[in-house]
């Protein structure tokens, strides 16, 4: 069987697709005995149903990460693997979240390496005793990828550090972002040997995985998938640098639902979807959602929480009671003061060390009483910046304690070694203060592990206070805490003082508080959460009619309503043969003319095309424009039997001869304008690149060319201010794409196409072929109407005799039954029209 992975590792990241064949038998999916896992065939990677069926009924999900669960160490014999759960791991942890009957498989890398002719037994054991399915990264694949890509690319410049000179780490490299997305496409491969896309859901895990989502539903279509980032996610401004920020994004929004810590994060990530790629977020009943070619995909909020079980469990060894003992003794009379850190360059250790220094500066009282404890874990990268780091934290300890210290007191003790857990709860019991200054910081547990061990201590009562960084995840849910900026060592060192100053009871209080939140918003619950979520995400895939667009890393999924489908030239025309009567309705910008088309006028062809068509007698043909009737008088001056209705249908001609006149029967008394222009026009002035439009029916703010988060901003802020002014007119506020308009109550195109309908029915001209083409939420009432059925509809049920089109340009959710893909088909169709 031929296969359809990818290769030459250039075209996948480039997006050149090579063909392959099909062939084959098709395997089961998912095992439920021990073997050899079959590989996915061709058949079912291009079905748009997925309807490949497996003997497995229980729900799953399959849970995605970069490292598995697992511990992995050599035999003593050398001869082979011994394999155990990591308790540890976030991701063995929040199976506590899930329902009892959910079945969990992991895919995903082992810590350790293990030799190509030991990996098929690797795997069947992995597979057989642990549900774990892993994923084997060739060398070269895997250090470009994590070391490269990973760690010296995306976590800088997620943690707001830009390569601004060719010797700072983090420069863009091709291969690199290469070898990502080829490990992305491994692990996507992993996940197919085993899912059942027509139930399970996969659950996907953090930076490294970026662009897996992509691969996945390219494959199935109506996967049900969530993704969560467990790392910051940087504002517009940093995320724009980043070469290969279109082919992220869109990979991710082939998600159903992409969670993040705190709102700041998805803030972020929403503002870089709008500028990058114009597309604007909904909010809904607490709900956040992103509409991507019919799809909503969710924006989750949520941080994670501890394993309250595992930290409780610790709690009681006995290893901890004496650990705790012997450090009661080891600082007697002196108050602790903890740090726990990876040996990163985003956690603040340097700033935490010399915020302490000034702490003994500026209060003097603390000498000799206060001992910053700084646990140190090993680092997950490395390079020169780790190397240098390292070096500044141990000269400016030795430095501190020469200048501070004595033989019976050291101001900074640092632990530069593995800490065990139950080490680690021991400190974080004989704390007084943990103190958190990471400049950046995806979440952070150690504030939460913290406030959970002080709560199991034998104090009485109990209390523990936190100085934490603003610039971290858990800093929004510890409202107790006192909030630093890192950067300001002299306000951390206040910070500190306050801290361990605080009255007793105030610590109390704030103990409680913090601890009240930590243990009911735990790793199960937020498992729970975010699991609940992505169901409601998926409710309607089943339902829905997908088509892939797209190549490479720009695909993606359009997902409509059933009925909806691509209106055939040869069937439109068939219809408009056999038809006696006629009812044409043409949007105009977008529709018979492009949107992006400098020259508005319509094109020679354009007006031949509508010339011929409005001269037959049979039809009646309307160019439904929100323009004024001044231009499209002038524009289409040629066309003498062309009916024009202008601004949304306020003002109506039959043809060049007759007069214009309005369709509906407000008063002409337009004293309102004057209200709502002043109002406009201080928007207009304090936002750069709007500007106002004047008709003789309606006027309209246009923001399409001011910044895009505050243009969107100040359109939301308008909309109530106008709604406020005029609430007792005659008048209707609305808010479009890119613009905030009044007009006219009851002033729409669906109106145009109600009248013109009505009129054809009393003149005993009952249309039995109507056709209406638009593109934008204007053109949605005419859709409406005109499918509806009920405008000149006779009392016989003359209209279920009728040939409707409903067409929509572009491929988008819509009221239309059916759509064409540009201008240029609308142009092709007419032109079939008027030649038949």
């Amino acid at each position: 069987m031929t296969s359809r992975s990818y290769t030459n590792l250039l075209d996948l990241a480039t997006g050149i697709i090579p063909t392959a064949g099909r062939g084959g038998k098709r395997l089961s999916r998912v095992m439920s005995v021990p073997g050899i896992v079959s590989e996915f065939d061709d058949d079912a990677a291009n079905s748009v149903s997925s309807d490949v069926t497996s003997s497995v009924s229980q729900e799953r999900v399959i849970v995605v990460a970069n490292q598995l669960p697992l511990r992995a160490r050599r035999r003593p014999d050398n001869a082979g693997w011994t394999f155990s759960w990591d308790e540890d791991a976030l991701l063995l942890q929040l199976k506590d979240g899930l329902s009892d009957d959910m079945d969990v498989i992991y895919v995903g890398s082992l810590k350790v390496e293990v030799d190509p002719s030991e990996q098929d037994e690797v795997a069947q054991i992995l597979l057989e005793k642990f549900k774990c399915v892993p994923a084997f990264l060739p060398d070269d694949i895997y250090n470009k990828f994590y070391h490269g890509f990973c760690k010296q690319h995306l976590w800088p410049l997620f943690h707001y550090m830009l390569p601004l000179s060719p010797s700072s780490a983090g420069r863009f490299d091709r291969s690199s972002w290469q070898a990502y997305v080829s490990a992305n496409k491994i692990f996507a491969d992993k996940v197919v040997e085993v899912i059942n896309s027509d139930d399970d859901y996969v659950w996907i895990h953090d930076y490294h995985l970026m662009v897996l989502p992509n691969f996945l539903r390219r494959r199935y279509n109506k996967l049900k998938m969530g993704f969560f980032l467990h790392s910051p996610f940087p504002s517009s401004e940093i995320y724009r640098t980043l070469p290969v920020r279109e082919e992220i994004l869109r990979a991710l929004l082939n998600s159903d639902l992409i969670g993040f810590h705190t709102f700041d994060y998805a803030r972020h990530f929403l503002s870089c979807c709008s500028r990058m790629l114009g597309l604007d977020y909904q909010s809904k009943r607490g709900y956040i959602g992103l509409e991507y070619y019919g799809r909503m995909v969710g924006i989750k909020i949520l941080p994670v929480g501890i394993h309250m079980v595992q930290i409780e469990s610790v709690l009681r060894l006995a290893d901890k009671e004496w650990r705790v003992n012997e450090l009661l003794d080891q600082f007697k009379g002196k108050t602790v003061v903890l740090g726990v850190d990876d040996m990163d360059i985003f956690k603040g250790i340097n700033l935490k060390i010399l915020a302490l220094e000034q702490l003994l500066i500026q209060y003097p009282k603390w000498r000799n009483k206060i001992v910053l404890v700084q646990i140190v874990n090993p680092a997950r990268g490395k390079g020169r910046d780790i190397e240098e780091l390292q070096a500044q934290i141990l000269s400016d300890s030795k430095r501190i304690n020469g200048n501070f210290g004595s033989a019976e007191y050291t101001p900074i003790l640092l632990i530069d070694r593995p800490v065990p857990v139950y080490e680690r709860i021991a400190y974080y019991t004989v704390a007084e203060c943990v103190v958190v200054t990471a400049v950046r910081d995806g979440l952070n547990l150690t504030p939460y592990e913290y406030i959970v061990s002080r709560e199991g201590s034998l104090e009485n009562p109990k209390k523990s206070m936190i100085v934490v960084s603003e610039f971290i995840g858990c800093s929004p849910s510890l409202s107790g805490a006192v909030r630093v900026n890192p950067w300001n060592t002299e306000a951390v060192a206040e910070a500190i003082n306050m801290a361990i100053s605080m009255p007793e009871a105030e610590k109390q209080l704030r103990h409680e508080k913090h601890y009240r939140y930590v243990s009911t918003h735990n790793v199960a619950y937020w498992a729970r959460s975010f699991m609940q979520d992505l169901e409601r995400s998926c409710k309607d895939h089943q339902r829905r009619r997908c088509w892939e667009i797209g190549f490479g890393l720009q695909f993606r999924v359009v997902s409509l309503d059933p009925s909806f489908r691509k209106l055939s030239i040869d069937h439109i025309a068939s219809a408009y043969r056999r038809s006696k009567g006629r009812a044409i309705l043409l949007d105009y910008d977008g529709t018979v003319t492009p949107e992006s088309s400098i020259d508005k006028r319509p094109s020679e062809e354009v007006i031949r095309i509508l010339n011929k068509l409005s001269a037959d007698p049979q039809n009646v043909v309307f160019i439904v424009s929100g323009r004024g009737k001044e231009s499209l008088s002038s524009w289409f001056s040629p066309c003498e039997k062309l009916g024009i209705a202008a601004e949304h249908g306020y003002f109506l001609r039959w043809s060049k001869e007759k007069e214009w006149e309005t369709s509906c029967d407000q008063s002409s008394d337009f004293a309102w304008m004057q209200m709502a222009e002043p109002v406009m026009r201080l928007y207009a002035e304090a936002t750069d690149g709007s500007w106002i439009e004047t008709k003789e029916s309606a006027i309209v703010w246009h923001h399409q060319d001011a910044d895009p988060d505050f243009g969107s901003c100040q359109a939301k802020e308008l909309l109530d201010h106008l709604e406020s002014v005029l609430a007792n007119e005659p008048v209707a506020v609305k808010r479009g794409q890119h613009i905030v308009e009044v007009k006219p109550q009851g002033v729409s195109k669906g109106l145009v196409a109600e009248k013109l309908l009505s009129v054809m029915a009393e003149g005993n001209r009952q249309p039995d072929f109507v056709l209406c083409l638009g593109d934008d939420r204007s053109d949605e009432d005419m859709f409406e109407v005109i499918s509806s059925g009920s405008p000149g509809a006779s009392a016989s049920g003359s209209f279920f005799n009728r040939e409707v089109f409903a067409c929509t340009v572009g491929q988008k959710p819509s009221k239309a039954k059916y759509y064409v893909d540009d201008t240029i088909e609308v142009i092709k169709m007419l032109e079939a029209l008027a030649g038949g």
